[in-house]
């Protein structure tokens, strides 16, 4: 019973790498399609899409039915809300990517307000988070969500910056305000990626530790609740 239970385990386990695999190609699609215009890149986001969606309602099954079938506590129950978790989180991802590479139909590059270099520089700091979080919760990795949340401050510093100079340029180009609210949109999906990212660390953390970081006590007022 206990080696069969293993393996549901790590078949859960390989469609969550197997969906974020996915997810991290989109979203670099998604990007790209803005970055360099290209338009082809954005039938390739929705077909990732459809696969996204698939896989995740595959696995979600899956998680229900190993619960159903083996009633596990403890640690092995949160590993498996864990991955019902972290693939809502993966599959909403899925979703930024999707609106990102839409956008691009309206944006053009030679009217573009800013450097697209800035885009550029976001995405791959999200994309690393992205990476680092499946990676955490392969290692059951706990320290990753510390890492994650500093380099989620600095996507949000990054994603204010942008948002504030797109805003100035419409000020002073009025020709640019309809690329400039599409790279908007497109600067707050890149943020809301990050997020995701980050929440699928914090998921590793309860998992590993029992402790919800979504509900921890703020710093000063008595530490993080037990489990």
């Amino acid at each position: 019973m206990h080696r069969q239970f293993d393996t549901d385990i790590e078949v859960l386990r390989s469609s969550v790498t197997t969906m974020g695999g996915l997810v991290e190609r989109q979203f670099a699609r998604a990007v790209d399609a803005v970055r360099l215009g290209d338009l082809d890149l954005v039938a390739q986001v929705l077909a990732d899409e459809r696969q996204v969606n698939q896989l995740h309602v595959e696995t979600d099954l899956r998680c229900n039915r190993t619960i159903a079938r083996r009633q596990p506590i403890a640690i092995d129950l949160r590993e498996i809300i864990a991955v019902i978790h972290t693939i809502n989180d993966l599959e909403r991802i899925g979703d930024e990517a999707k609106k990102i590479a839409l956008k691009s139909r309206v944006i053009d590059l030679a009217g573009a307000p800013i450097a697209m270099e800035r885009i550029e520089r976001m995405s791959a700091l999200v994309r690393g988070m992205l990476d680092a979080a499946i990676d955490a919760f392969v290692r059951h990795d706990a320290r990753a969500a510390s890492l994650l949340g500093e380099r989620d401050d600095e996507v949000d510093a990054l994603r204010d910056e942008l948002i504030a100079d797109l805003m100035a340029g419409m000020g002073a180009r009025p020709r640019t305000v309809s690329p400039a609210l599409a790279l908007i949109f497109v600067v707050q999906s890149i943020e809301r990626v990050g997020d995701h990212a980050k929440n699928i660390a914090e998921y590793v953390v309860n998992v590993v530790e029992g402790i919800d970081l979504r509900h921890a006590t703020p710093a000063g007022s008595g530490g993080l609740p037990s489990s």
